[in-house]
């Protein structure tokens, strides 16, 4: 079909950002709890990392595959469809009572989350204006990271005053809203027909390669903090869950208030740098986490990460959004957000195995020097990509 007039745009844009938010907060509801419950079913630290990464390997693997469907065939039904899931599996979690069914309801959920924020992305991303990237894509970024900002405190909250069982019940709630909304009011927008694209294709795209290495190493660090930082507030701060919660929600939601404003940016000034600026700040903030001694430290550090992310963001975003239009918005997005799913794979797993064997402390040491050594990599292949013109770097 033709794309939709601008009110339609509008209205898609709307509902589009109250489903992504009300899914992610529903996801994000159960994150600072998810350690804990593993620790009661009898998870070490590797198998804790395992539950986590789980849901990353199989969105990993699903999100190319229906990012280019979604080229193909049109962006509302996977979303709908991956919306869904979310809801029936939200049950799931309450059935399952071994470290090996937690992993395999992550495993499912993973392969659900394939189909619903990369591919809502691509469907803002066919509606983004040349040259107003950073600040449209900024903005609708702003529905994920209010939800799992606010996700993980109603989780801590709840958690801690009606116990694990009304989290996995408001999860249920939320997705099945998030569903209807997706449902009654997303038009179907199928966008232009483009060459068949392969993953291998994708990544010859320079810019493109620039902002998968970032996101790989972004979703390094940030597995650490939302895995290892409640770990690290309970045995070394004897923090409770809503305290974790908060310290969770305070990085994401700082991330979000400022996506709009650096999108804005990265529209006018040089979009390399922002990411350098960001990624330099949440690698000074893991060092400073070990040897912090109490809770308001601990809440300006998860400060600290929530802004780098803000910096940096929104100008990887713009980036993939530029490159969209060459390969289709739907590969394009899901290259993007499959090297997080990769970082949340591996981080959560090397992670582990650094805590059982080096201490906690490490993690966030590790995670640290990784983001650091990344900044000249990341450098290196935006300048070949603004040398190549492929987009502004």
């Amino acid at each position: 079909m033709h794309p939709p007039t601008p009110g339609v745009s509008r209205r898609a844009f709307r509902a589009l950002f109250v489903a992504v938010f009300s899914a992610m907060l529903g996801l994000g509801i159960v994150v600072p709890l998810l350690p804990y419950y593993a620790e009661t079913l009898g998870a070490s630290g590797l198998a804790v990392g395992a539950i986590f990464s789980g849901f990353s390997i199989s969105r990993s693997l699903l999100m190319p595959v229906f990012g280019r469907l979604s080229d193909r065939r049109g962006r509302k039904v996977f979303i709908s469809a991956g919306l869904a899931l979310y809801t029936l599996i939200s049950l799931a979690y309450l059935a399952a009572d071994s470290v090996a069914a937690l992993t395999l309801v992550r495993v499912v959920h993973g392969g659900a989350s394939a189909m619903v924020l990369p591919i809502a992305m691509a469907y803002v991303a066919d509606l983004s204006a040349i040259g107003t990237e950073g600040r449209h894509m900024g903005t609708f970024s702003i529905a994920s990271y209010l939800g799992m900002g606010f996700g993980p405190l109603l989780g801590g909250l709840l958690g801690a005053t009606l116990g694990m069982d009304s989290v996995f019940l408001s999860m249920f709630a939320l997705s099945l809203v998030s569903t209807a909304i997706c449902t009654v009011f997303v038009p179907e927008f199928s966008p232009c027909p483009r060459s068949e694209t392969t993953r291998t294709s994708v990544l010859r795209h320079p810019a493109l390669r620039a902002a998968v290495a970032f996101q790989l190493i972004n979703a390094f660090a940030n597995g650490t903090f939302m895995v290892f930082v409640p770990l690290i507030a309970s045995l070394s701060f004897g923090l409770s869950t809503a305290g974790s919660g908060m310290l969770i929600s305070v990085a994401a939601l700082s991330t979000s208030g400022l996506q709009r404003f650096f999108g804005g940016l990265a529209d006018r000034h040089s979009k390399t740098a922002l990411v350098v600026a960001g990624t330099a700040l949440i690698a000074a903030a893991l060092v400073a986490i070990p040897r912090l001694s109490g809770f308001w430290s601990l809440l300006v550090a998860a400060l600290a990460i929530g802004i780098g992310g803000g910096i940096s963001l929104p100008a990887v975003t713009a980036i993939v959004t530029i490159a969209g239009r060459t390969v289709g918005q739907g590969a394009a997005m899901g290259a993007s957000n499959t090297a997080m799913s990769v970082g949340m794979i591996i981080s959560p797993l090397v992670s582990g195995l650094v805590m059982d064997r080096f201490g906690i402390a490490s993690v966030f040491y590790l995670s640290a020097a990784i983001c650091a050594a990344s900044l000249p990599f990341f450098t290196l292949l935006a300048k070949r990509a603004l040398r190549g013109d492929s987009v502004p770097a």
